[in-house]
């Protein structure tokens, strides 16, 4: 899980969580997950020396988390900051708020943004985040 992690940003550490708790998810669990979800979310985050941070929540093919640009293709790019990603993963802000205030800026398929929050709340529950 290490190869996840990128030094200076909060949000690795919370990826890496979420990779965990993916890999513990039964077939059965990651069926769901990808059922409900059905999309390829990739993530770009800059942390507060303006690096950039690239992961991938596959949702669509595999169920699993990795760090880089998506392969294939991401249904949608979304693009934050490390504080906003981190306050996103524990429920202090909500996605619509984060985007509707320009926090959030998406690429492709806005409609499965959306469910990046229920993403994460699954996530949070089945784990600590």
């Amino acid at each position: 899980m290490s190869d996840i992690k990128e030094p200076g940003f909060k949000t690795s550490e919370i990826i890496a969580g979420l990779a965990q708790v993916f890999q513990t998810y039964s077939d059965e669990e990651k069926k769901s997950q990808i059922k409900k979800t059905n999309g390829i979310f990739e993530l770009r985050v800059k942390n507060a020396e303006g690096k950039e941070g690239v992961w991938t929540i596959d949702l669509k093919k595999s169920g699993t988390v990795y760090k880089g640009e998506a392969k294939p293709k991401a249904d949608v790019t979304i693009l934050l900051s490390d504080d906003t990603f981190t306050q996103l993963a524990e429920g202090k802000l909500d996605g619509q708020k984060a985007f509707l205030t320009g926090k959030l800026k998406t690429k492709g398929n806005m409609m499965l943004a959306t469910k990046l929050d229920g993403v994460l709340k699954s996530a949070k529950s089945k784990a600590k985040l």
